[in-house]
C-alpha cells in the first residue's frame, strides 16, 4: 500500500516537539536534515516507530532522521507545507547546526562541505575504470585487448573519461572548496586549473625530475625562482589555496568601491593567489601531503594486519559520527601520490559487513515490518548505501551491528594482508570488485565472501546467545 506522506510527515512532526521547535529543515538522498531549538522535545522511541522512520540520531548539530531514497522527498515536501518552513539547502541547516559544535567537528565539516558536491564526479570516474579494468584482466595469458585489438580505441576513449575527473581534480575541488570558504566559485574553477596548467610540470614527474635536477622555474625578477610543478591528484594544496581565495577576494570586496570591483577584485585575487600557491602554498602543503601519505602507507605496511583490523572494526561507528568523510581525503590523496588506494576497498567491505548482517535479520525479525525493512535495507547497503541498514535495524538490535563490525575487520584485514588495492574510489558494496586493480580482484571477492559470510553467522551466534540470557533473565526474576 503506498504510504500516507502526509500523515507520516505529521508524525514526524508531532514527535520532535512540534513544529514551534524546528528553525530549519532539508534532506539528502536518504534522511531528513534538521536544526531543532531543543533537543529534550524529541520522543525519540515514539519517532522510531513512525511508518518509514528506520533511525534518527544528532550529528554535528544537526538532528537527521533516516527515511530512505525517494520517499524522504515526499515526506519533506510535506514536512515543508505543514510546518509552514522555507525549503533549505543542506548546507544552511549544517550552518545553523555548527554552532553548536567544536573545533575538531568543524573540522570533519568543512571536508563533508567540500567533498560530498564533487564525490558523484569521482565515483563515475572510479566506475569507469572499473570497467576498464575488466579490458585488463588475464584469461589464459592474454588480456581482452590482446585478445581483440579492435578493443583498443574503446579502451582509449574510457580511460580518457575515466581519468578526467582525476586530472582535473583540483579545478573540482577548487570549485567547492572556494564556494564553502564564501568566495567566489568561478575563481575557485579558474585557481584550480592554474595548478594543472600544461606549462607546469606534471606532478606525477616531479620526483623523477627532482632526481635529475631538471625541474625548470620562474625566475622572477632575479630576485628568487619559483618552481613550474602542477598538482595534478593533490588535495591540501588546492585546499589552502582555496581558503586563502576566499579571505583575499572578501577582503578586498568590503574596502573597493562597488564601481570597480570587478575590475580589481578578480584580477588581485587571481595574481595574489597564484603566487602564493606556486612559491608557498603549493610546496609546504604538497610535503605535508607527502608525510601524511608516507606515514599512513608505512603504518599499514608495518602492521597491515593490525591496521585493517581496527579500520574495519571502526568504520561503521564514524560514519555514525560524520566522521567517515575525512577518509575521501585521504583516499584521493593516496591515488594522487601513488595511484592507487588501500582504504576505499575496505571501506566497501565494511558496505557489505553491514548489509550481511542486516540481511541476517530478515530470517531473525519476528515483527514484519522488521523484516520488510531488513530486505530493502540490506539491498541498499550491498549497493553502498548504509545508513538504513545501520539506523534502521543493525543499531536498532545492536547484536548486528556488533556482528558487521566483527566480519568488517575480518575481511578487511584479510584484503590488506592479500595487498588489495583500487586505482579509484567506486560504488561501495558488491559492485565494487570492478574498481579494483585487476591482480586484486581474486583476493577482493574472497574478501566479499567473508564479509557475507562472517557477519551472517555472527548475528546469528548473537541472537541466540541474547535470546538465551533473556530466557534465563525472565526465569531468574520469576524465581
Amino acid at each position: 500500500m503506498k504510504p500516507n506522506y502526509r500523515q507520516i510527515a505529521e508524525q514526524i512532526i508531532e514527535k520532535i516537539g512540534g513544529k514551534e521547535n524546528v528553525e530549519q529543515a532539508a534532506h539528502c538522498v536518504t534522511r531528513l536534515r534538521l536544526t531543532l531549538k531543543n533537543q529534550e522535545f524529541v520522543d525519540q522511541e515514539a519517532l522510531l516507530e513512525v511508518p518509514l522512520v528506520k533511525g534518527a540520531f544528532l550529528n554535528a548539530g544537526v538532528y537527521q532522521i533516516v527515511i530512505g531514497a525517494g520517499d524522504v522527498d515526499r515526506v519533506y515536501a510535506e514536512f515543508i507545507q505543514l510546518t509552514g518552513l522555507q525549503a533549505t539547502t543542506i548546507a544552511d541547516v549544517k550552518s545553523s547546526g555548527a554552532a553548536k559544535m567544536n573545533p575538531f567537528q568543524k573540522l570533519i565539516k568543512v571536508f563533508s562541505d567540500v567533498f560530498m558536491p564533487i564525490i558523484p564526479a569521482i565515483i563515475v570516474a572510479g566506475l569507469l575504470m572499473g570497467i576498464n579494468n575488466l579490458f585488463g584482466i588475464e584469461f589464459g595469458g592474454k588480456t581482452m585487448i590482446d585478445r581483440y585489438p579492435n578493443l583498443q580505441g574503446l579502451w582509449d576513449l574510457i580511460n580518457m573519461m575515466a581519468n578526467t575527473a582525476f586530472v582535473f581534480l583540483p579545478a573540482l575541488v577548487g570549485w567547492s572548496a572556494t564556494k564553502r570558504f564564501g568566495g567566489s566559485e568561478i575563481l575557485g574553477i579558474v585557481m584550480g586549473l592554474m595548478l594543472v596548467h600544461p606549462d607546469l610540470l606534471n606532478a606525477w614527474n616531479y620526483g623523477q625530475s627532482a632526481l635529475k635536477g631538471e625541474i625548470p622555474t620562474f625566475n622572477i625578477l632575479g630576485l628568487f625562482e619559483i618552481e613550474k610543478v602542477g598538482y595534478q591528484g593533490q588535495i591540501l594544496p588546492v585546499l589552502a589555496a582555496a581558503y586563502v581565495l576566499s579571505t583575499i577576494e572578501r577582503w578586498l570586496k568590503k574596502r573597493v568601491p562597488n564601481a570597480i570591483q570587478l575590475l580589481v577584485v578578480p584580477i588581485t585575487t587571481i595574481t595574489l593567489t597564484g603566487f602564493l600557491a606556486l612559491a608557498v602554498i603549493g610546496p609546504v602543503t604538497r610535503q605535508v601531503g607527502d608525510w601524511i601519505t608516507i606515514g599512513v602507507v608505512n603504518t599499514f605496511e608495518a602492521v597491515p594486519l593490525l591496521g585493517a583490523l581496527l579500520f574495519g572494526a571502526l568504520y561503521a561507528p564514524l560514519v555514525i559520527t560524520g566522521m567517515h568523510h575525512m577518509f575521501i581525503a585521504v583516499d584521493l590523496q593516496l591515488i594522487g601520490q601513488s595511484g592507487t588506494t588501500f582504504i576505499w576497498p575496505m571501506i566497501a567491505i565494511s558496505n557489505i559487513a553491514q548489509g550481511s548482517a542486516t540481511l541476517a535479520m530478515l530470517f531473525l525479525a519476528k515483527n514484519v515490518n522488521d523484516k520488510n525493512m531488513a530486505s530493502t535495507s540490506a539491498l541498499s547497503a550491498y549497493f553502498g548505501i548504509t545508513e538504513p541498514a545501520m539506523f534502521g535495524v543493525n543499531l536498532r538490535f545492536k547484536y548486528p551491528f556488533y556482528a558487521a563490525l566483527v566480519g568488517s575487520a575480518i575481511a578487511s584485514a584479510f584484503i590488506a594482508v592479500s595487498g588489495v588495492l583500487a586505482p579509484a574510489i567506486g560504488v561501495g558494496g558488491l559492485p565494487a570488485f570492478i574498481s579494483i586493480v585487476p591482480g586484486s580482484i581474486l583476493s577482493f571477492i574472497v574478501g566479499m565472501v567473508i564479509a557475507i559470510i562472517v557477519p551472517i553467522a555472527c548475528t546469528f551466534l548473537f541472537h541466540y546467545v541474547s535470546t538465551k540470557r533473556a530466557k534465563k533473565a525472565a526465569l531468574n526474576k520469576a524465581a
